[in-house]
Parts: C-alpha cells; sequence; structure tokens
C-alpha cells in the first residue's frame, strides 16, 4: 500500500486521508520526510552561489514536505487519539525530532547564509520577506547556532533529553488523570447534578465495564466544573483531592522527578545559550522581553487579587454560617458556595442555565453565527469528509463572496485517548509558496451524553467553545507567502489575544440572543438573566486571578532555575515560590499544580503562561473599541485584515498598533478584573 504521506492529499483542502492513514505509516513516514529534509537542506548548504532570498530562503521554506503532513497528524493524533502504539512511538521518537530540528537549525553553512541576507537585505524585499529573513535569523542565533561545535554538540544533547522529558510528562499525565478518576456507587451522592450530568457520568463508567456505577473524569485544570453543583460534600473533596493529587502519587505516573530533570536541563541550556535563565531565553523572542518585565506585571496585579479573594473567602464563610453549617471553607467549598453568592448577589445560577447552551445550538447559532456577523464567512457540514474519529465534524467556511476560506474540524468530546483541556491546532496551513489550503481542528473536553441525548453545556464550557474557535479564526484568516509565517504562527504572548476577544461575542447583543435559547421551550435566554450575567463579569476575579496569577508565577519560578541550582522537594519548592509572591492558600489552590502543569512541561508555554494576563490586555483593550464602533461587520473587516490576516508575517505588536492606532491600555484590564485600586 503506498504511504498516504508520502503526496500531498487528493481530498478537498489537502485533508489529510484518515480513512487510509494505518500506524505502521508514522514511522515509514518519519524516516522518509527525515532523509528528505535532510536532503533539500544539504542542496541549500553545498550551493557555491552567493547567498540570495531564491536559493536560501525559499528552498528552505519549501523543504521538508513529508515531514510537515505526517508530523501535523501524527502530533494531533497522539494528543486527540492516543494509543499504546502511538505513546510508545512518540517516546521514541521525540528525541529524533529534536535532532532532526537540530540538524537544520545549528547547520553553521545554514546560518552563515541567513546571517548574510540578514546583515545585506536586498531592496526588492517585499515587507514580509524581510521579516521572515529576521526571524530565521533570530530564532538560529537565540537557538545557538552560533555556538562553537563542542557547545553545539551538548545543545543537542540537552534539546533530545528535554524532547524525552516532555513527552514522559504528558504520557504520565494522562495515564495518571485516567487513574485518578473518581468512581461514584450511588446516584444520591451526585445530588445536584442535572440529568443529562448524570447520564455522561454513567455513559463515562459504562465505557470502562463499570456498569451501574457513575465516573467523574478529571479536566486539566485544578478542580472540576461539577463542584459547583455537588451538595455532598464529601464527594466535593474527593474530586479536587484526585485533581490536585496527579503526578505526585509516587507511583510509576509520578512527574516529580520528571520535573526536577527537565527544569535542570533548560537551565543548563540557557546557560549554555548565554541566558542566565529560561525564562531569559523564551522572554528574549517574546513581546515582554524579558522576564523582569514579566515578574513587574504579575507582581503589580498579585497583591490586589489575593486581597480581593480573601474578601470573596470571608463573603462565603458568612454564607456557610448563614446556612447553619459548622465547617471552615475548604477549596472544594469554593465553587458550590460562590454559585450560590452569585445567585444571592445576582440572581444569577450559572449552573442553571444548562438548558440555554445545548451544545449544537451554541455551535451553529452562537460560534458561527457570530462569525458571520463580523466577518462574512459562512459554515456547511461536510459529511462527506472523514475526520480521525467518529466523534470529530468537518465544516467548510467560506467568504460572503462564495470564495473557499477552509476547513474546520471540531472534537467536541472527552474520552480517556485525548489529553485533558482545549486547543486548536492547524493540519494544514495556507501559504502561497506551497499553495497550500487551510484547514484547523479545535479539541474541548466535554462529557458525551448517551446517544439520543442533547449536549448542555456549562457557562463555562460555553465560553471555552468561544475562545478556542478565536484561534480557528486566527488560523483560517492568515493569509501569507511563506509556511514559517502562517496562522498562528506568532510570539507565544501574542498567540492569546486573538482567542480572548472572540469570547466576547459570547453574550453580544445580537448574538447571544439568536443561540441562548431553552432546549425544551425554545425561550431565548431572559434579557434581564444577560444583563445580570454582564454585571456579574467582574465577581469572584479574586479567586479566578488569584489561582492563575499563581500558575503563571510558579512557572516563572521553575524557570527561573540557574544551572547547577539544586531542588529536591517539589512540594516545597512549590509552596515557597508562592508564599514568596503572596499567593499561597489554602482555599484558592494555583489553577495548575506542578504535578500536572501540562503547559510548562510538555505544552511549549515554559515561562510562558504569562501570556494569557499578557495578551488580555490587547483584548480588554479592544473589546473596548468594538463596543465604541457603529457596524461590527465593519469593525471585524479591520480587525479580520489588520490583525488576524496577517498571521506571522509582521511584528504582532505592530499589528496591533495598525489595527488600533495605538498601543493597548491596560485600564480595562485592571476594571474587567476588579483591580482598579
Amino acid at each position: 500500500m503506498t504511504n498516504p504521506f508520502f503526496a500531498p492529499s487528493a481530498l478537498p483542502y489537502q485533508l489529510p486521508p484518515f480513512a487510509e492513514i494505518r500506524d505502521e505509516h508514522y514511522e515509514e513516514a518519519f524516516e522518509a520526510g527525515f532523509a528528505e529534509q535532510t536532503r533539500e537542506v544539504r542542496a541549500i548548504v553545498e550551493q557555491t552561489d552567493a547567498p540570495t532570498f531564491e536559493n536560501t530562503v525559499v528552498p528552505l521554506e519549501r523543504s521538508g514536505g513529508i515531514l510537515s503532513r505526517v508530523a501535523h497528524v501524527f502530533f494531533s493524533m497522539s494528543a486527540t487519539d492516543s494509543s499504546p502504539f502511538l505513546e510508545e512511538l512518540e517516546e521514541r521518537y521525540a528525541p529524533r525530532f529534536a535532532a532532526h530540528a537540530d540538524s537544520i537549525t545549528l547547520d553553521p553553512a545554514l546560518y552563515a547564509r541567513i546571517r548574510a541576507l540578514h546583515e545585506q537585505p536586498a531592496a526588492e524585499w517585499t515587507d514580509e520577506q524581510r521579516y521572515l529573513v529576521e526571524r530565521k535569523h533570530t530564532e538560529m542565533t537565540l537557538a545557538g547556532a552560533g555556538l562553537d561545535d563542542a557547545a553545539r554538540e551538548r545543545l543537542k544533547q540537552l534539546n533530545q533529553q528535554i524532547a524525552t522529558l516532555t513527552t514522559r510528562f504528558d504520557k504520565h499525565l494522562q495515564a495518571d488523570t485516567n487513574d485518578l478518576a473518581v468512581v461514584i456507587d450511588a446516584a444520591a451522592e451526585l445530588d445536584g447534578l442535572s440529568e443529562g450530568e448524570l447520564q455522561a457520568a454513567a455513559s463515562a463508567a459504562a465505557d470502562r465495564g463499570l456498569e451501574g456505577k457513575w465516573l467523574i473524569t478529571l479536566p486539566l485544570f485544578s478542580g472540576h466544573p461539577w463542584l459547583a453543583s455537588l451538595t455532598d460534600r464529601e464527594v466535593r473533596r474527593r474530586v479536587l483531592e484526585a485533581s490536585l493529587a496527579r503526578g505526585t502519587r509516587g507511583n510509576e505516573h509520578d512527574n516529580r522527578e520528571t520535573v526536577l530533570e527537565l527544569t535542570a536541563a533548560r537551565a543548563e541550556r540557557a546557560q549554555l545559550l548565554g541566558f542566565a535563565t529560561h525564562a531569559h531565553a523564551i522572554t528574549a523572542d517574546e513581546t515582554a522581553g524579558t522576564p523582569e518585565r514579566v515578574l513587574a506585571m504579575l507582581s503589580q496585579l498579585a497583591a490586589p487579587a489575593a486581597a480581593n479573594a480573601r474578601a470573596e473567602a470571608a463573603a462565603l464563610q458568612a454564607q456557610i454560617d448563614a446556612a447553619g453549617e459548622s465547617y471552615e471553607l475548604a477549596a472544594w467549598d469554593w465553587d458550590y458556595w460562590t454559585e450560590k453568592e452569585r445567585t444571592a448577589r445576582f440572581d444569577v445560577d450559572t449552573a442553571a442555565l444548562r438548558p440555554y447552551f445545548e451544545a449544537e445550538r451554541v455551535l451553529r447559532d452562537g460560534v458561527f453565527h457570530a462569525a458571520t456577523q463580523v466577518y462574512g464567512v459562512t459554515f456547511e457540514e461536510r459529511t462527506d469528509l472523514v475526520g480521525y474519529h467518529p466523534d470529530v465534524r468537518v465544516f467548510e467556511v467560506r467568504d460572503e463572496d462564495g470564495s473557499e476560506v477552509g476547513l474546520y474540524l471540531l472534537d467536541l468530546y472527552t474520552r480517556d485517548a485525548k489529553r485533558g483541556g482545549a486547543w486548536m491546532n492547524p493540519l494544514i496551513q495556507q501559504n502561497a509558496l506551497l499553495d497550500h489550503p487551510t484547514v484547523v481542528m479545535n479539541n474541548l473536553n466535554v462529557p458525551k451524553p448517551p446517544a439520543g441525548t442533547p449536549t448542555l453545556l456549562t457557562f463555562d464550557e460555553t465560553n471555552t467553545l468561544f475562545h478556542e474557535f478565536g484561534h480557528a479564526l486566527h488560523g483560517l484568516f492568515a493569509q501569507v507567502d511563506y509556511p514559517s509565517l502562517g496562522g498562528t504562527n506568532v510570539f507565544r504572548d501574542f498567540v492569546e489575544f486573538p482567542s480572548q476577544v472572540n469570547e466576547m461575542w459570547m453574550l453580544w447583543p445580537g448574538i447571544v440572543e439568536h443561540y441562548a435559547r431553552h432546549i425544551e421551550t425554545g425561550e431565548p435566554l431572559p434579557a434581564d438573566v444577560i444583563e445580570r450575567l454582564q454585571a456579574s463579569e467582574s465577581f469572584n476575579q479574586g479567586h479566578d486571578t488569584s489561582e492563575y496569577l499563581a500558575a503563571a508565577l510558579l512557572d516563572q519560578a521553575w524557570h527561573a532555575r540557574t544551572a547547577g541550582d539544586e531542588v529536591t522537594d517539589v512540594a516545597a519548592f512549590e509552596r515557597d515560590a508562592l508564599e514568596a509572591v503572596g499567593l499561597l492558600s489554602p482555599t484558592v489552590p494555583t489553577r495548575y499544580s506542578t504535578g500536572y502543569f501540562q503547559h510548562v512541561f510538555s505544552g511549549g508555554y515554559s515561562a510562558g503562561y504569562y501570556s494569557y494576563i499578557w495578551s488580555e490586555v490587547m483584548d480588554a483593550d479592544t473589546v473596548e473599541w468594538f463596543k465604541e464602533q457603529p457596524s461590527i461587520r465593519e469593525a471585524g473587516q479591520r480587525f479580520r485584515e489588520r490583525l488576524l490576516g496577517v498571521g506571522g508575517s509582521k511584528d504582532p505588536l505592530e499589528a496591533y498598533r495598525d489595527f488600533r492606532g495605538r498601543d493597548a491600555e491596560i485600564a480595562p484590564l485592571l476594571e474587567r478584573r476588579g483591580l482598579e485600586g
């Protein structure tokens, strides 16, 4: 059988032919892809002609076709529909991928050609070509291409070690998350959950052969959405403690030693590259510039956020006391009593709103409808195109003039073979050089109800779908000439900005009324409820900001390690790091603890988890701008053309200034999070 990765797919938009892909195709394509790109890069550096954009950068951008096709599919599958075979293959090939990347990025002859172009740019280059050369030079320089032979060899060893450790972390986390799912023996213990949630828990248990029981699977972050509804305090405790225990139980899935090795290797690599710490190495090529600037911003917010959280805790304790309960507020009580407090203050119970957020209507009449209203695009399901799993749906996206934009894949439901969290990634990314279209995918982890039962999303899950779709739009709208600059290939501390902006449409007038309708009556979510939801947006922000900042500052602490800095006790390190910034709280755990902090130990956000709130400055500023515009369609077109559409083809802050007319201001963020004081 011909390997389906050896040539571009013949399907519409070059959608990978998932029905034809077999396990044995991956390794064969990896090896062929490594060999092909090695030959292509060798041909660049062995030529005797002086370097030009056409004989150096263009063939470099063209290289690696097989490897790109197989890698996009393989790493998507290992995250969304994994298996023991794929896990073993990923662990075995992680150092090979690192070594192959280094063979290109650290090639001294290739670096010499890129450096020569950078030092003497040609007048006839386009702005995108000029920026691409700048990015190539910066990336290769920061990666260590200018090191001597001995240092480069040590760097390669460290990169392979780091690749192995990040893969191991992810494997351990997924296994431990599955193992720690909470088994419930009696339905009475799940009092407070809706019928749909009960059915989802029963279905999850049945999938594991636990007939007659219920299973609460764990999301990636600390806690669980159902903690807001479960009336049984002991069950709430079991769920939260299971969540917090991941990766730290002393079993075969323990991640603590992996973290110590990983952060030590990153620290040594940073020193080898000439940086004080890994955080310095990462932020050197981000909009933040330095970890000192990151810490200045995060520290500015930490104290008022912690103070607000303490005030919120006192209000919750007062509710507990008034209800005649005799216990002190614990972390597993926070969400439950917060919902009661929200109801008391704003007459809004977000848990009771689920009948208004039926998944299909949220998707079509909410997420898609908003994109149509703001950007003019339309969506049509392509049932003739096959995804990688029966749950995956494929939609064709077209512009208002009927022209093709790309394909959008949605994989909504949780399963044991999928890692936790929610994300977007491209399968094919548009670029003119290779004449590539765009295929992007969103993954969420919503519990799947039994067949024939509607999926009712929580308020937060609805928000997450809007958020992740913002990433998808960024990938769909980017129009660039060169592959390296396509889609969401922007600075890490900028990439969350478009997705955060897209969250605004969830409660936007004219959009929320269109999709938020009761599953049984069809009545729209009442206008006064929407107003109270909007009024309550800054509610509980002390807690939410504190748990986020705790995770962001914990990330910074781990990656402020210097080479040779000894750490032996992970729990003590985490405790000391949070205590130092005033965010160590038994009632407000960090959003991600060390053992399951997938973002930074295997997900590409190392020393970069601060990016969410860094991007939120621009997000909040942009939301205020949209509110001032007379037409969201005209405003959306400007945002699409000047920001989303440029992908990574220009400096992101320059793109923001081009769109907004100035730099972002922090005041709207402070107001949003109740931190004005």
